[in-house]
């Protein structure tokens, strides 16, 4: 039905819509305009879409829920596999810093055992080196040189450097020490700052061990060379005692024990290595030369009046007093009045006094058959049964007896028979490197 009011729309009068309910006696009418048209349609749209968007979320709630958790979940797990991971890294590290604490521990400790093996062997050396110091051993090439003890200090300041190296070691697992640090420029090399504690100390194993290895190799050739050098000592003085055939002393060659009182708890013998061979074989050397040298210095090879004038050699000739050949049994020295005379080695004296035409003279046992006769002197200053050192005096220059002037007759005599005392002396000239 129409009526009411009228709107234009381009040109032409717009029809207005009016919606009449009637109840009853009562009516009612409501013009229907095109703005409440419009706007009743966008509600039914925004209804409608509203309804179809909380259907769709009604039916697809479960599924978007149960993405979100699988999503939630496979975060979860992959936090825990990283955290898994990480956990057993964490493990892995740790147990390989144990494993190497371990390994580095027992490195020093072997290094400990040789550092105190080397200082062992050193003490030991020391006896021996002393031994051969006593013994006149000196380096040769082709004459004496430096002594024996000279090969000490090296070895004491290469220990010195040994014992920094492996505090260094200590202190860097302990991380006290900064990454390069080191005790020692001639043992330890630089360590850059980047290395790890496991590579600084493998580094410094290196040069510890190089530098223990170098110590040994010096005792080793020491020893070789010292032994080398008593053997040789040893044979040059065999050598000339064989030519004045004198005995070999026994001990030098073995020591024999008495069994009949011995005794002690068994204990096993010490480590057999190379060493300790090479350790018994130069105190046998030792012991060799010291008792052939011991032989050699008990026996009158030194010159009894060095720089004095020699007036009458040894053998025949015209005899002063009666004018016809006969044997000088041994050499005359001349000496001024008074001066002292001292034997020419260690002994003791069998003789001292008047002896006919010897006039005042000391005869000295040197041992081995060998003795030493001193006479014209004119004064005795010793007496039979004295042990004289070729360092005393055993009387004065004289010229009683069968003398013609102030001298000394000085004769060597092996087995009772008067022998030339220039062999003796010649042969003291070769010794004099090895006696003292």
């Amino acid at each position: 039905m129409n009526g009411g009011h009228q709107h234009w729309v381009f040109g032409k009068r717009a029809q207005e819509h009016i919606l009449i309910l009637a109840s009853g006696d009562k009516v009612r009418h409501m013009t229907v305009r095109p703005w409440m048209a419009a706007l009743a349609f966008c509600f039914l749209g925004v209804f409608s879409i509203g309804y179809l968007l909380a259907t769709s979320y009604l039916v697809l709630r479960d599924d978007l829920i149960g993405a979100t958790m699988a999503r939630q979940a496979r975060m979860q797990h992959d936090y825990e596999d990283r955290i898994a991971a990480l956990r057993a890294q964490v493990d892995r590290i740790t147990s390989r810093q144990l494993l190497d604490q371990q390994v580095v521990e027992d490195k020093v400790d072997k290094l400990m055992e040789q550092q105190m093996a080397l200082t062992s062997r050193h003490g030991k050396l020391d006896n021996l080196l002393d031994r051969a110091e006593s013994s006149g051993l000196t380096d040769k090439d082709s004459a004496p040189s430096s002594p024996a003890q000279s090969y000490a200090p090296a070895i004491k300041d290469k220990r010195a450097s040994l014992g920094e190296s492996i505090e260094a070691i200590e202190k860097q697992l302990a991380g006290g020490a900064p990454a390069d640090a080191t005790p020692d420029n001639t043992t330890l090399a630089y360590v850059p700052a980047t290395e790890t504690v496991g590579d600084r100390a493998d580094r410094i194993f290196s040069k510890v061990t190089l530098s223990l290895k170098d110590v040994e190799q010096d005792q080793r050739n020491r020893v070789e060379q010292l032994t080398s050098d008593a053997g040789n000592a040893a044979s040059a003085i065999e050598s000339v005692l064989t030519r004045f055939k004198i005995p070999m002393p026994e001990t030098a060659a073995k020591q024999d024990w008495d069994d009949s009182a011995v005794g002690g708890p068994y204990v096993e013998p010490e480590s057999n290595d190379d060493f300790n061979n090479s350790l018994i074989a130069l105190d046998g050397a030792l012991t060799r030369l010291e008792a052939v040298r011991s032989t050699a210095e008990s026996l009158p090879f030194r010159n009894p009046a060095v720089g004095k004038e020699m007036t009458s050699p040894f053998g025949n000739r015209r005899d002063p007093f009666l004018g016809r050949l006969a044997l000088h049994s041994g050499i005359d020295f001349r000496f001024s009045p008074g001066e002292k005379i001292r034997p020419t080695a260690q002994g003791k004296v069998i003789s001292a006094g008047w002896t006919g035409g010897y006039g005042n003279m000391v005869e000295i046992d040197h041992g081995n058959g060998i003795s030493t006769r001193y006479g014209h002197m004119s004064q005795v200053l010793v007496k039979t049964g004295d042990t004289v050192d070729r360092n005393d005096v055993i009387g004065l220059a004289g010229s009683t007896g069968r003398s013609t002037g102030t001298h000394l007759h000085y004769e060597v005599r092996q087995n009772g028979r008067a022998v030339d005392p220039v062999y003796f002396m010649n042969a003291g000239l070769k010794l004099a490197t090895y006696i003292k």
